[in-house]
């Protein structure tokens, strides 16, 4: 009986390992930093198919946006922070700054995107010719040579890379022109062009109250702000849907799966994100 009951303690102490565990994880994970891999390469060069980095949740302060959601149980992060879904406010919130790079919910279906903050409220955004306009003003462009990779598959999802130079067979060189964007704050950046495309042309964005628009680095190769919500796009992001900011990449794999050690890119780990 003494066995059994030994036996029973210790099966319990187990449960509640496992539970404070999964506690201490959850809070650290809403509170503090969020892991986050890079799933696509809207955001190439700054940000490559296969990095790993933590957001900091601390940036902007808390809404509802920094609950997780649990897919595989049906719990969204309305349901689990319900209590901070507050008429688009934050709680010890401050404002995100212009050329920021942000993890936020996307406003329709709910997953997190990665993109970088262009346009503040109020502002006028615009795409001429690929050239960048905020308020009415182009900003900086220096050409800064070419950003070569494989014509691979590319990730978990083997998405393969698009070309400036056309069609590439798997395992060339796929080239897109690299330039070296300077945002009106002062923030410089790579952005990343394949030639001429819609979205180098788009109407003027006027930037909501409360809102924030967003584009990726990469830039033909990226639905964000420029494409509408009924289209499939980011459109306006609301200042509660900011989960954090994304500081440094912490690991980085090329492979299909990071088990495959000979993928990992040691000289991406621990670089800041510009």
């Amino acid at each position: 009986m003494a066995a059994d009951a030994n036996k029973g303690n210790a099966v319990v102490e187990t449960i509640k390992t496992v539970v404070y565990a999964l506690l201490i994880a959850g809070v650290f994970r809403t509170v503090f930093f969020q892991p986050f891999w890079i799933p696509s390469g809207s955001m190439k060069d700054t940000l490559l198919i296969g990095d790993f980095l933590f957001v900091n949740k601390m940036a902007y302060g808390y809404s509802y946006a920094s609950c997780p959601t649990i897919r595989p149980l049906g719990i969204d992060a309305k349901g689990l922070c319900a209590f901070l879904d507050g008429d688009n406010t934050r709680i010890m919130g401050s404002e995100p700054e212009r050329g920021d790079v942000i993890v936020f919910r996307h406003p329709v279906n709910g997953s997190d995107y990665i993109k970088r903050l262009i346009g503040l409220p109020g502002d006028t955004v615009q795409m001429k010719n690929g050239v960048l306009h905020i308020n009415g003003k182009a900003v900086k462009l220096e050409n800064d040579g070419t950003f070569v990779e494989p014509a691979s598959p590319q990730g978990p999802q083997g998405l393969r890379p698009r070309c400036e130079n056309g069609p590439v067979g798997t395992g060339g060189d796929c080239m897109k022109s690299r330039q070296i964007e300077t945002l009106p704050n002062g923030v410089e950046h790579a952005v990343l062009n394949i030639g001429n495309q819609s979205s180098d042309n788009t109407p003027v964005y006027t930037v909501p109250a409360g809102h924030y628009f967003f584009m990726g680095d990469n830039r033909d190769n990226s639905t964000d702000s420029r494409v509408p919500q009924q289209a499939g796009g980011v459109g306006f992001v609301p200042y509660e849907n900011l989960i954090g900011r994304a500081d440094r990449i912490m690991f980085s794999s090329a492979g299909r799966s990071m088990l495959a050690f000979w993928t990992w890119r040691s000289d991406r780990y621990l670089k800041g994100i510009e």
